[in-house]
């Protein structure tokens, strides 16, 4: 099996190829320099609206009492440190591959995604901590000083998430970042309702209360993000692909007996990878078999990045294989 890498400074497997000598590689590259290129300006001038408005909840917090307020400002603190490890990914995503590192750095990105998760997870559960002491101990909240801070904070949210709205579809790492601002803006929301009870009504317990609902809202995104990064991370068959229907496709191809040890993983969010053994027919032409199956797992599953081992009719291994469903296929001896 052949596994060709070009590398090139920013942009990984960019090239598409074949070998017609029992193994084929295919690379494909859909502009991940020239989109991570424009997904670090976005965080740059996100980080610097995080950090300015940070300083302001932390003043408006301590000055009218709110923990809403203070919340979300931690939220900012987190978001600044988030922004921060991602452009840090994305500066190590985009080292080529070498000898000790054959698939180079893109797992960084999921990485940063991780780490970004498990602390929306660790800031939600301190939120609901810190509100339950609240409600047994209601401390005084000045409404109109929350309720001004809080609308400026959702308004800087608002900004990053309609800035972050597209990359954030693309990226694992940019997802995790946008969660951290959604997380802002919903504590800018809870904020603004938690200030309202207390200037009209001085309901006091509104603002641990509405803390607790957007922390549990935190939490529930913040798990799912880090089970997604868990499911690259142990090389799960990435979102949409269907194994036994790309299984079938290669083996309907003409001069293909039978496909076994098939493999499907996420180098990174929208980089997948597929590898395979193909047992060739009697009849079955190895360059011809090569050319139709690297093109068509390019075209129809967008899979740029495969590598095929063609294996003729009277090849055989020995021992146990394990296929894409984790069932094991035994070949014959």
């Amino acid at each position: 099996m052949h596994d060709d890498h070009e590398d090139h400074e920013g942009h990984q497997h960019d090239n598409a190829k074949g070998h017609a000598s029992g193994g084929g590689h295919s690379h494909g590259g859909h502009g991940h320099a020239h989109g991570a290129g424009a997904n670090k300006k976005v965080l740059v001038g996100i980080l610097c609206l995080s950090l300015l408005y940070m300083v302001a909840e932390i003043v408006g917090g301590l000055m009218s009492g709110s923990l809403a307020l203070l919340a979300d400002a931690g939220h900012m603190a987190l978001d600044a440190a988030s922004i921060a490890l991602g452009l840090f990914a994305f500066w190590i995503a985009r080292r080529p591959p070498n000898e000790k590192k054959t698939f180079g750095y893109y797992r960084v990105e999921i990485l940063a995604a991780a780490a970004n998760a498990m602390t929306l997870v660790a800031v939600s559960i301190w939120i609901i901590i810190e509100a339950v002491a609240r409600l047994k101990n209601p401390t005084d909240v000045h409404g109109e000083m929350m309720s001004v801070v809080a609308a400026g904070g959702l308004v800087v949210n608002g900004i990053s998430l309609v800035l972050l709205a597209k990359s954030s579809r693309e990226s694992l790492n940019m997802r995790g970042v946008w969660m951290h601002v959604l997380t802002d803006a919903l504590g800018s929301v809870s904020a603004l309702l938690a200030a309202f009870f207390v200037w009209k009504f001085g309901w006091m317990m509104a603002d641990p209360i509405i803390s607790m609902v957007i922390a549990l809202l935190i939490l529930v995104g913040g798990w799912k993000l880090l089970r997604d990064c868990i499911d690259v991370l142990l090389v799960a068959v990435p979102e949409g692909m269907d194994p036994a229907a790309i299984r079938r496709d290669i083996q309907s191809l003409p001069g293909v007996s039978e496909v076994h040890d098939l493999h499907i993983w996420s180098m990174n969010t929208g980089v997948n990878s597929l590898s395979a053994h193909i047992r060739l027919s009697p009849t079955g032409d190895f360059a011809e078999v090569l050319k139709v199956a690297t093109a068509m797992l390019r075209d129809k599953y967008h899979l740029e990045h495969a590598t095929l081992q063609l294996e003729p009719d009277s090849f055989s291994h020995g021992g146990t294989h394990f296929c894409a469903a984790g069932k094991p296929f035994h070949t014959h001896s």
